[in-house]
């Protein structure tokens, strides 16, 4: 199986061991969205405990409609998340992931995704902070 193929098998179950094994030492994962240049970075352990809470929080998880093509130093991913939520919200985000990598491992991922359609997944993790504190 290919390194993309491992990442997303990786990210849909769950598997922190083997998505942080793919992961270059200080790589970076930075996302559209608000702040300074348009998005924020990520460290890998930070990228780790969100994915991981998307494998626990969506019901079906996965990633469809995948269109692939190599970079000269990576690739790039267009996708569709889809997901449902635990009150039964259906999750459905088109991304596009340019993911570079050396020495076969991921040094950073550049996601873009429809910010909008990720509503429902930050209403859950307010609601879920809100109910901790």
């Amino acid at each position: 199986m290919e390194l993309a193929d491992r990442f997303m098998a990786a990210i849909t179950s769950g598997d922190v061991d083997t998505l942080r094994s793919l992961y270059a030492p200080g790589a970076l994962i930075w996302r559209n969205g608000p702040g300074e240049g348009g998005g924020s970075e990520q460290s890998v352990d930070d990228n780790l405990r969100t994915l991981r809470w998307l494998s626990r929080n969506l019901d079906g998880f996965r990633y469809e409609e995948i269109r692939r093509d190599p970079l000269p130093d990576g690739y790039v991913q267009r996708h569709v998340l889809r997901g449902t939520l635990p009150d039964r919200t259906p999750v459905e985000m088109a991304a596009c992931l340019f993911v570079t990598v050396a020495g076969g491992r991921i040094t950073r991922v550049e996601e873009y995704a429809d910010t909008r359609a990720g509503d429902p997944l930050r209403d859950l993790a307010a609601a879920q902070r809100a109910a901790r504190a």
